[in-house]
């Protein structure tokens, strides 16, 4: 349903596939034109594919959603969402696309909306089709000039549902397609396609502020950019959510540079907003453990798992660990803590031989580094030691459904 940069994309990937596609479009002259094998944008290897598509009998062209849903297993809503006057998506195309195909899908279609949606959407879009039917979430992260490579070799690939079944047969459309699969539930699916386009915003943004404090100090950005690019950490990692950062490098470094650029004459504001967001990640990780002790902590005590910045490592440099335990402890908790690196007493908190003896008479155990071994401490022992069952997870090494086995209540960073 639409034959516009996506839906035309789409269209002609899923018929190089080997399936039987049939595109609707209410542009009446756009229909005719792609029917003679002729497309209305400059995108590499899409006309090869749609006239392939048109001579092998695979792909068409229609008028009207209706017509291309009649007969369909999946009917893909490729359909503009624009951008409101108070910045919100648009969704009354889809709903009146989705009101039009709804009568007309069969009892087993499933309808997959690949249109970029508020969260939520699909819920939307069942209640717009008027009947019960399978609505599947499967965002595209197509770049223009790349759009047929990037469907057809793409990072991963993102289906969420509420029917596994559902999930699995729109997989099974993708076959042949070698990428990693994210299987979840339809908000999170949406989700990951907004915070995907805004992560890269905010990369964008990053290289243009550090461009301008090139500017001021006399650095090539384009060396930067280079030398920057080489480190794998700016790639993929660090991408985990978590107590805040810390160690030598990050907090020392980042509070330089926003002072070399007040020195050249730059506000560097964007750097400000992230080093002000870690902080008020270790703030909020403090309340979250004040919240799971009852609203207060004072004459508590209070389990902490790790004390370095990270794993791997002891150091204890500008570690977020410690500054949760020194905020816990001016609130009037009593914390004994354990890391595999540390044995001896720290100021403020004794310092426990092993997890366990950590745990004993705790209200709150609080995990604030990512140590692999306490994925797989035992948690009936846990449970034992403590004094309430409470456990608040910075890391998600804890498997959520061991610690409601165990008897616990668990608590995360961004999890529901």
């Amino acid at each position: 349903m639409g034959a516009g940069y996506v839906g035309l994309t789409t269209a002609a990937c899923l018929a190089h596939l080997g399936h039987d596609v049939t595109c609707g479009d209410v542009d009446e002259q756009r229909v005719a034109a792609l029917a003679d094998g002729v497309i209305p944008i400059h995108e590499e290897g899409l006309q090869e594919l749609v006239r392939a598509g048109l001579d092998a009998g695979r792909l068409r062209f229609v008028v009207g959603a209706g017509p291309a849903a009649d007969g369909a297993a999946f009917a893909f809503l490729c359909v503009p969402t624009p951008q409101g006057q108070d910045g919100s998506a648009d969704m009354r195309i889809v709903q009146e696309v989705a009101a039009e195909i709804g009568p007309r899908l069969g009892q087993d279609a499933i309808v997959v909306n690949k249109s970029t949606v508020p969260v939520g959407s699909t819920r939307v879009v069942e209640r717009s089709l008027g009947r019960r039917l399978a609505v599947v979430s499967n965002p595209e992260f197509l770049r223009e000039g790349s759009a047929v490579h990037d469907f057809l070799h793409p990072s991963r690939i993102v289906i969420g549902a509420d029917d596994q079944a559902a999930a699995i047969r729109v997989v099974d459309l993708f076959d042949g397609v070698g990428a990693p699969v994210v299987v979840t539930d339809p908000p999170t699916a949406e989700t990951i396609k907004y915070a995907s386009n805004a992560f890269l915003a905010t990369k964008v943004s990053f290289v243009n502020a550090i461009a301008n404090v090139c500017e001021a100090v006399g650095a090539n950005v384009r060396e930067v950019t280079l030398g920057m690019g080489y480190d794998r950490r700016i790639n993929s990692e660090f991408l985990r959510p978590g107590p805040g950062w810390g160690g030598s490098c990050l907090p020392k470094d980042s509070a330089a540079l926003v002072r070399i650029a007040e020195d050249a004459g730059y506000d560097f504001r964007l750097l400000k907003g992230v080093i002000e967001v870690n902080a008020q990640q270790q703030e909020r990780v403090v309340a979250k453990v004040i919240r799971a002790a009852g609203g207060s902590v004072r004459k508590k005590r209070v389990a902490a798992w790790g004390l370095t910045f990270k794993a791997g490592t002891d150091d204890l440099r500008e570690s977020p660990a410690l500054v949760v335990i020194d905020r816990l402890v001016d609130a009037g908790a009593t914390v004994t803590a354990y890391d595999p690196t540390r044995k001896e007493p720290l100021p403020g908190m004794a310092v426990a031989a092993d997890p366990y003896d950590a745990c004993e008479d705790a209200a709150v155990l609080v995990v604030l580094t990512e140590w692999d071994e306490f994925r797989w401490l035992d948690l009936a022992i846990v449970r034992n030691r403590m004094a309430t069952p409470h456990i608040v997870d910075t890391r998600g090494l804890i498997e959520p459904a061991a610690a409601r086995r165990a008897g616990f209540a668990l608590s995360g960073v961004g999890l529901p």
